[in-house]
This record gives C-alpha cells, sequence and structure tokens, in this order.
C-alpha cells in the first residue's frame, strides 16, 4: 500500500503544531476565529467563500473543513458546488487573463 499524498490531519498534529510554535499557534488561532465570527457577512457565507478559495488555493485539508464547516452552518449542496464552480472560472479566468503577459512577450507581429 502507497502511503497518501496528503497525510491526515490528526489530534497530535495539532498539538504538535502549537509545541513547535505556541504563542503563533495561539495567534492565528485567534484569528481564524475572529475571521470566521459573524460580522457585516455571516458566518454561513464565510465558510462558503472559504470552500471556494480553498478549491481556487487547491488546499485539500480546506476544502474538507470547510466544506464540512459550510454544510453545518447551513449551506446546501447545490450552494457549495455553485461556490465551487465560481472558483473553478476564477482561476480559469485568471490563466485566460494572464495570455496578456505572453501575448505581449510574443511582440506585436503574431
Amino acid at each position: 500500500m502507497t502511503d497518501p499524498v496528503y497525510p491526515p490531519a490528526t489530534p497530535e498534529i495539532g498539538a504538535r503544531r502549537a509545541r513547535l510554535a505556541p504563542a503563533v499557534n495561539e495567534a492565528f488561532e485567534n484569528f481564524s476565529r475572529q475571521v470566521f465570527a459573524d460580522g457585516a457577512l455571516p458566518e454561513k457565507t464565510k465558510q462558503l467563500i472559504a470552500v471556494a478559495v480553498a478549491h481556487a488555493t487547491q488546499c485539500p485539508y480546506c476544502i474538507q473543513g470547510h466544506t464540512r464547516l459550510a454544510r453545518r452552518k447551513g449551506n446546501s449542496p447545490e450552494e457549495i458546488m455553485e461556490a465551487i464552480w465560481v472558483a473553478a472560472e476564477m482561476r480559469a479566468g485568471a490563466a485566460y487573463a494572464h495570455s496578456t503577459l505572453a501575448l505581449h512577450a510574443m511582440g506585436p507581429h503574431t
């Protein structure tokens, strides 16, 4: 059997992370709690945004965690899938927009 590309995130990994850099870990956890707290946007919406961003940044841990949190906060599977499609369009759109760099590099006669 082969090892997974991404090892599972476990409580032990979280504890090790906290033990190796406790102040930074605590600051990050506090920051995360504040970011996802209800504010001008409700947490339900913020979790949906996180699902989309996780797909754009291609973080498997974030995809799994924020998808679960989005469901717990009341997002439907359809809402989550639409958010993923927004991420896909944005990622493809960025490649399309960056073609400007290649077009300039090729010069004006192509």
